[in-house]
C-alpha cells in the first residue's frame, strides 16, 4: 500500500537521521528489525540557562571573570525533536527551540538586538557542530555548542542537555570585529525540557503496525490568546533606567511589553484618536523592621505613555496572529523601551484619564507652554529613597499598568467578557548607587498583579464600591510585634482604577489604647504644568494628610473635593501608607474609608487595636459632583476593500500587492464582530464554488473513500472518481483532494501528500504532517484556512491562492507569507 510505503520510508529516514555526535546518546543497536515503541517527541516547555563570561565576550583584558547568567523559557511546543525507542533516547532530530528571555542584562549590542528571537537549533549532520544558538529571523549564528551531553528520563519525560561549551561563531566574531576569536569559549549552557510525544509507533520486527498521534498539550492552539474579548496585560518589565535628575529627585522610566491575551484584536489608534491604551509606571520599596518587610511604600509615579503603532511580537507565547499597527493582534506583544516610556514629550498627565472607562480627550498629551528638567513627567523619586547607604536591605519593585477604553466598551457590550482588572504587573529590581542609580531585574515579571501583592506577610481585601460604574481598590495590612508590649500597625491603600479616589481612612481604637509613632506616606506628585488636566493647571497637592485622634478612633484625611479639587487624594495607580504603634494586640475590627469625588463611605475589615468596637464615624465628607469625564465614541469599523493580488513568478522574488504587511483577523467565535480598520487586510479573492462537473487534472489513482471524518471535513463534496472538494461556510476554500487507502492520508492537488489527525480542540481543527516540507501544520475553518500555524517555524503562514486557477492554491512552487519575518517563502 502507498500509505505503508510512505510511512516506512518516513520512519527509516527519521531513524537514520537520529544519529548524533554527542557521546552521551544511547547507542543501542538499530531499532529497525526490533520490536517495541518508537516515540517522536517535541518540547512541551522548558528552561535554558546561559552562563556568559562578559570579560571574555567583550575582550576587555580583565583577568577576573565576570559571569552573568541569562535565563530563557522555552516556547511551548517548540519542534526540537527527539526519538525515543523503548524509553531509551535514540537521539535528536534537526529542529529548534525558541527562547523567551526572562530578564535582561548588558550584552554586546549585536546580541541584545536579537535577544527576543533566539533559538537553540539542532543542526544537520553535515555541520561541524551539533547545536548552535541563532537568530531565528536572520539565521545569524552567535554561539556554537560542543561537549554537551544528553540525558533522558523516561519516567518524567524530561530531557536534559548539560555541560555544553559556548564557542563564539564565525558570524559573531566578525560582527565583534575580532575574527581571530572564532571558537573562543565564553561560557556554558544547560537545557532542561519537558517533552511530549507527537507520534507513537508500534514496531514489530522493524515494521510499523500502528501509529497514534497524541493531542498536543496546548489548549486552544488555533486561537492566539486565550481570553474571550480584548485583554491587554503587562507581559514583561525588562528594564528600569534613570534618565535625569533635578534637585533631590531623579527621573526614572520603566520598559514595558504589552501582550494581548484576548481573542479579539485590541484597538491601538494613536493620538489624536483616543482609542488606545495609556501606560503609567510606578516604583515601590519594601523595607523596615527586623527582616525589611515591615512596610511597603510607593516611592515614585510617572505620567502616562500614550500607546502608538503596535508591533507583532510573541513575547508572552500566546501565539501572535500577525495583526499590528492600529491594533495589537490577538496573542501579540508590543515592546516599549525605558527610553521610549521616559520620553517626556510622549507622556501625558494622569489627570486627563478616567481609569475605569479609559476615556481621555485628544489633547491629553499637550506639552506647549512649559519646558522640562531631568525628572519632569518621568517616575519622580527622591534620591534618599534609593540611596543604598540609607536603605540597606530594602527591596524594590517596578510596576506598570495598561488602561484602555476598548476593554471598557467591550465589557459594556459583552458583560461576561470583562478584562479590565488584570492590567497591572510588577517585577523586582535591585538598585545600586547613592546619587546616580542603576537597576537590575531579579526574577520574572509577575503578571496581572499589582506590586503591593509582593508585600510579605500581609492580609489583603479587595473593594469595589460601585460595581459596573467605577473601579476597585485594595486594603493591605500587617501587624508586627517589634518589642514586648508594642505592636506596629501598618496599612496600605492601593487604588487600581477607581475614578472617585479616596479621601479619608479611619481606624477604630478600643478603650484605653495608647498609640504613638503615627505616620503617613505618599509618593511625590508632579508640580502644576500648563495643560496638565488639573484644576487651573495647579497640579495635584503633595500635602500630608491631616491626622485626627479621638478617644475611639484615629483618622487621616486629605482636603475634600469641595475644598480643593487638586487635593492629595489617593488617585488611581497610587498607594498610600498609614501607620502607628499601639500598646494593645490586634483584634478584628472595621476601618472606614471615605471617597473624594462621590459616593458614601465604605467599611472594610482589618486588624486593629480594638476589642471589636463599633466602626468610627469619620469627619463628614462633602459629596461633590464628579468632574466631567470623557466618554469615547465607538470608532466606526469598516471592512477594508483593498484586496491583495498575488502574482507568482518563476523566481523567489515573487511579490504581492498591496503593501504594507498583510494582516488577518481570526474569527475565534461566531459572535466575534471586531474588524481592524487601519491596515488593509490581505484577503483571498473569493472564488466560485466549482460545479460537480469540474474534474481536476491529473486525476489521482487512489479511489478510497473516507471511513470517518473529523469535523474539519464537514461539507466536503464528492466530485466522482475519488475526488473531493471542500469549501468552508465562511467562503474560504480548502480545495481539491483525494483520500488514499488509509483515509488519514490525502493527496491535496496543490499541497501534495498530507497526513491529518483531529486536533479535538472544539474548533474543528486538524494537525497535518506535510511531506513536501517535513513540517507539522495546524489549521481550522475558523483559524481560518488558508492561514496555517507552522510548528517548525513557530509562526503563522498564509498560503497564497493561484489567481489563474479558481479553487486552487499555488503549487510548484507553493508560496506562503511568513508573518514572523514579513517575507514570502516557498516550500
Amino acid at each position: 500500500m502507498l500509505s505503508g510505503f510512505v510511512l516506512s520510508l518516513f520512519l527509516f529516514l527519521t531513524l537514520s537521521q537520529a544519529d548524533s555526535r554527542s557521546s552521551a546518546i544511547n547507542k543501542n543497536s538499530d531499532s529497525r528489525g526490533q520490536t517495541g515503541t518508537l516515540q517522536r517527541m517535541i518540547v512541551e516547555n522548558g528552561m535554558v540557562t546561559l552562563d556568559l563570561d562578559l570579560d571574555r565576550l567583550n575582550a576587555d583584558g580583565s583577568l577576573a571573570a565576570k559571569v552573568v547568567q541569562l535565563r530563557f523559557a522555552v516556547a511551548a511546543n517548540s519542534f526540537f525533536n527527539i526519538l525515543v525507542f523503548n524509553d531509551l533516547l535514540r537521539g535528536p532530530e534537526q529542529g529548534s527551540m525558541a527562547l523567551v528571555p526572562q530578564y535582561s542584562t548588558e550584552l554586546p549590542s549585536r546580541l541584545t538586538a536579537s535577544i527576543n528571537q533566539l533559538v537553540v537549533e539542532k543542526l544537520p549532520s553535515s555541520e561541524k557542530v551539533d547545536l548552535a544558538i541563532r537568530d531565528a529571523k536572520t539565521g545569524f549564528t552567535f554561539f556554537n555548542i560542543e561537549g554537551h551531553q544528553y540525558d533522558y528520563d523516561a519516567n518524567g519525560q524530561l530531557l536534559n542537555i548539560q555541560n555544553g561549551r559556548l564557542l563564539i561563531s564565525e558570524d559573531f566574531a566578525n560582527a565583534l570585529g575580532r575574527p581571530s576569536d572564532v571558537g573562543s569559549r565564553v561560557g556554558k549552557i544547560s537545557i532542561s525540557a519537558k517533552m511530549q510525544p507527537i507520534e507513537v509507533t508500534q514496531l514489530v520486527n522493524g515494521e510499523p503496525k500502528s501509529m497514534v498521534m497524541p493531542a498536543l498539550h496546548v489548549p486552544h492552539v488555533p486561537l492566539p490568546g486565550t481570553t474571550p474579548g480584548p485583554d491587554v496585560i503587562v507581559g514583561d518589565l525588562p528594564a528600569v533606567q534613570q534618565f535625569g535628575s533635578a534637585g533631590t529627585q531623579v527621573g526614572v522610566a520603566v520598559a514595558t511589553t504589552s501582550c494581548n491575551a484576548g481573542t479579539i484584536d485590541l484597538d491601538w489608534f494613536q493620538l489624536p484618536n483616543t482609542d488606545h491604551p495609556v501606560i503609567p509606571q510606578n516604583l515601590y520599596r519594601m523595607s523596615g523592621g527586623a527582616d525589611n518587610t515591615e512596610r511597603f511604600e510607593q516611592i515614585g509615579q510617572s505620567w502616562l505613555k500614550h500607546a502608538f503603532t503596535a508591533l507583532t511580537q510573541n513575547v508572552c507565547g500566546f501565539g501572535c496572529n500577525g495583526v499590528g499597527g492600529s491594533h495589537l493582534g490577538s496573542g501579540c506583544s508590543d515592546p516599549y523601551s525605558a527610553s521610549l516610556n521616559g520620553g517626556q514629550t510622549g507622556i501625558g498627565s494622569r489627570a486627563w484619564v478616567n481609569p475605569f472607562t479609559g476615556a481621555f480627550p485628544s489633547t491629553a498629551n499637550n506639552h506647549s507652554g512649559h519646558s522640562h528638567d531631568g525628572v519632569s513627567h518621568r517616575v519622580r523619586v527622591e534620591m534618599d529613597d534609593l540611596n543604598q547607604n540609607l536603605n540597606p536591605g530594602a527591596t524594590y519593585f517596578a510596576e506598570a499598568q495598561y488602561v484602555t477604553p476598548h476593554e471598557y466598551t467591550w465589557c459594556q457590550a459583552h458583560p461576561g467578557e470583562c478584562n479590565m482588572y488584570n492590567n497591572v504587573s510588577y517585577r523586582q529590581f535591585s538598585v545600586t548607587g547613592t546619587a546616580s542609580f542603576t537597576f537590575s531585574p531579579l526574577g520574572s515579571t509577575v503578571w496581572r498583579q499589582p506590586a503591593f501583592m509582593a508585600w510579605t506577610g500581609t492580609t489583603l481585601n479587595q473593594i469595589e464600591p460601585d460595581p459596573g460604574n467605577d473601579g476597585l481598590w485594595f486594603m493591605a495590612y500587617k501587624v508586627t510585634n517589634p518589642a514586648k508590649g508594642v505592636w506596629h500597625y501598618e496599612y496600605a491603600l492601593y487604588n487600581e482604577n477607581l475614578d472617585r479616589a479616596i479621601q479619608s481612612f479611619s481606624v477604630p481604637l478600643g478603650p484605653g489604647v495608647n498609640i504613638t509613632n503615627i505616620g503617613f506616606h505618599a509618593p511625590p506628585q508632579e508640580p502644576g504644568w500648563p495643560n496638565d488636566g488639573t484644576f487651573n493647571n495647579q497640579g495635584f497637592s503633595s500635602a500630608p494628610w491631616t491626622v485626627t485622634q479621638a478617644a475611639d478612633s484615629i483618622t487621616w484625611n486629605s482636603e475634600t473635593f469641595a475644598q480643593n479639587q487638586n487635593a492629595n487624594a489617593i488617585r488611581w495607580g497610587t498607594l498610600y501608607n498609614f501607620r502607628f504603634d499601639a500598646d494593645q494586640p490586634p483584634e478584628k475590627a472595621n476601618a472606614t474609608v471615605g471617597y473624594f469625588k462621590t459616593g458614601s463611605p465604605t467599611t472594610v475589615g482589618i486588624d486593629g487595636p480594638s476589642p471589636g468596637g463599633e466602626s468610627p464615624t469619620p469627619t463628614p465628607t462633602a459629596t461633590a459632583t464628579a468632574t466631567a469625564t470623557f466618554t469615547p465614541t465607538a470608532t466606526a469599523t469598516a471592512t477594508a476593500t483593498a484586496t491583495a493580488t498575488f502574482t507568482p513568478t518563476p523566481i523567489p522574488t515573487a511579490t504581492f500587492t498591496p503593501t504594507p504587511t498583510p494582516t488577518f483577523t481570526p474569527t475565534p467565535t461566531p459572535t466575534a464582530t471586531h474588524t481592524p480598520t487601519a491596515t488593509p487586510t490581505a484577503t483571498r479573492t473569493p472564488t466560485p464554488t466549482p460545479t460537480a462537473t469540474h474534474t481536476p487534472t491529473p486525476a489521482p489513482t487512489a479511489t478510497a473513500t473516507p471511513s470517518s471524518h473529523p469535523a474539519f471535513f464537514s461539507g466536503e463534496v464528492s466530485l466522482g472518481n475519488g475526488v473531493y472538494y471542500l469549501q468552508f461556510p465562511n467562503g474560504n476554500v480548502f480545495g481539491y483532494y483525494a483520500y488514499l487507502s488509509d483515509p488519514r492520508f490525502i493527496y491535496h492537488f496543490d499541497m501534495g501528500f498530507e497526513y491529518w489527525f483531529d486536533a479535538n480542540d472544539g474548533h474543528s481543527g486538524i494537525y497535518f504532517y506535510d511531506f513536501a516540507s517535513n513540517h507539522f501544520f495546524y489549521t481550522s475553518p475558523s483559524f481560518p484556512f488558508p492561514f496555517l500555524y507552522d510548528f517548525s517555524l513557530n509562526t503563522v503562514l498564509y498560503y497564497f491562492p493561484d489567481p489563474n486557477r479558481p479553487g486552487h492554491y499555488t503549487a510548484n512552487p507553493r508560496y506562503f507569507y511568513n508573518f514572523a519575518t514579513g517575507q514570502i517563502i516557498t516550500m
